[in-house]
């Protein structure tokens, strides 16, 4: 009988962490390169056109946390982000020593934070930049590579939670 291959946790959320952070910074320093970014203009200081009426790519500097809420204090925003850094691995570091997908998915929040923290550390804000503008009224999404990671990285401890509470049940 084979023996059940085993795999180093803190690897493996360590690597996805670092790629997550990498494609973060290097798509905003693609945009600020491409398309005229600085922090002192106007929204849409230069943006590009993906899909007419609907997405574009448009450097917006964001001074506000999640979902524009938790005010503009930098500061602030840099403790809150570590202190749910700290809970989330406090809550699913016993589930990341057994599963991989646990591991990425927390691999892919800790990238897009820290992606996020060291813009707020460079420049007083978060660079966002895709822009899905459809519906303006309702609701304007502006984001960026390390928001998804942390969007994705959340859902997938989600679908992880549930899998493990369905296979107690």
């Amino acid at each position: 009988m084979s023996q059940p291959r085993t795999f180093n946790a803190a690897a493996l959320t360590f690597a996805v962490a670092i790629v997550g952070f990498a494609l973060d910074q290097y798509t905003k320093y693609l945009v600020a390169k491409h398309l005229f970014f600085d922090g002192r203009c106007e929204p849409l200081c230069g943006h590009k056109d993906l899909v007419p009426g609907w997405l574009q790519i448009a450097p917006i500097p964001n001074y506000h946390g999640a979902f524009g809420m938790f005010g503009s204090n930098t500061i602030l925003l840099i403790v809150m982000a570590m202190i749910v850094l700290v809970v989330f691995w406090l809550s699913f570091k016993e589930s990341a020593a057994r599963s991989r997908l646990v591991c990425v998915a927390f691999g892919m929040i800790v990238g897009g934070a820290i992606g996020n923290i060291v813009d707020r550390f460079h420049y007083g804000y978060v660079v966002d930049f895709v822009d899905f503008y459809r519906f303006p009224q309702l609701w304007r999404f502006t984001f960026n590579v390390a928001d998804s990671c942390i969007t994705v990285g959340v859902i997938l401890l989600l679908l992880s939670s549930l899998v493990t509470s369905r296979r107690r049940a």
